[in-house]
């Protein structure tokens, strides 16, 4: 009996051990995961920025005349 309870014992520190990993593995992710998000919204924004510079130089382009 007191075998089973130590080695019950020993399992219950084992999940504990495992939970508090996983949560600290979860914790570093999340961080991971939002600087992701972060730099993909800074990348989105430059490309808007590049976008609107490069259709605005399009526009004084001067217009090629249509010959038929």
């Amino acid at each position: 009996m007191v075998n089973e309870l130590n080695a019950l014992e020993s399992k219950i520190a084992q999940v504990a051990s495992l939970c508090r990993t996983l949560r600290a593995e979860n914790a570093q992710l999340r961080q991971q995961l939002a600087t992701v998000e972060s730099d993909k919204k800074t990348l989105s924004e430059r490309m808007d920025s590049a976008r609107s510079r490069i259709e605005q130089l399009a526009e004084q382009l001067p217009k090629a005349k249509a010959t038929v």
